[in-house]
């Protein structure tokens, strides 16, 4: 299952110590506390069941919940099969026409692979266009030659807003190909809080098809 070839330890680079930020809300002395007109929460559920050239498929689901700063994750079949990690993380936003988000992380990865992952996620948006990366460097904790580099990039555009077309690579493990790299193009629809995608990795030969529905709460 082991997939030892990784990037290189460039995660280092992008991921940096997680900040401890204390939020205090400090009111005047004379005055009323300022009004938190944020919203409370949002969560979202993705699922990614993946059809692949001679082997078993499976399902990838992603649990999200974001409040303000905080931002927390779980998923289960991500790092490895059979294995779930858990996430904190801490969202920054820059920008307004060109904007720049990034979530530096730190997660727990337990089951069939146990280890410690720093991870990052970070996205840059103009208009109709945005590129983005999730990535993470699992230390495995029980084997150290089972450590590996995880990389999820792609670039879309879209003409609409319910609309999504680009280009999509992995690096993983739970996916065997004769890819280090795998590389593709994605198509993908949106209606209210839902969201359908279909990517196409490797389309040259013996493609890998992930079908991914999310939905935002």
């Amino acid at each position: 299952m082991r997939d030892d070839s990784t990037l290189g330890p460039l995660l280092g680079v992008v991921v940096t110590v997680l900040m401890c930020v204390s939020l205090s809300a400090q009111a005047t002395p004379n005055g009323p506390a300022p009004k938190n007109t944020a919203k409370p929460w949002s969560f979202n559920l993705t699922t990614d069941g993946y059809i692949v050239p001679n082997e078993q498929g499976y399902v990838n689901p992603t649990f999200t919940a974001d409040h303000g700063w905080l931002h927390l994750e779980a998923r289960y079949n991500y790092e490895d099969f059979h294995t779930g990690s858990l996430w904190f993380g801490r969202n920054f936003k820059v920008g307004n026409e060109l904007v720049f988000k990034v979530t530096p992380m730190l997660g727990g990865v337990f089951g069939r692979t146990t280890g410690i992952a720093p991870g990052c996620e970070a996205s840059l948006a103009y208009k109709k266009v945005e590129i983005s990366i999730s990535n993470e460097y699992v230390f495995d904790t029980s084997h150290s030659s089972g450590s590996f580099y995880y990389a999820w990039p792609q670039l879309t555009y879209s003409p609409w807003s319910w609309l999504n077309v680009g280009l999509v690579a992995q690096h993983t493990q739970t996916v065997h190909t004769n890819f280090a790299l795998q590389r593709g193009f994605l198509v993908g629809t949106s209606y209210k809080d839902v969201e359908f995608t279909t990517y196409v990795f490797n389309p040259e030969a013996d493609p890998t098809v992930v079908l991914e529905v999310g939905f935002s709460f």
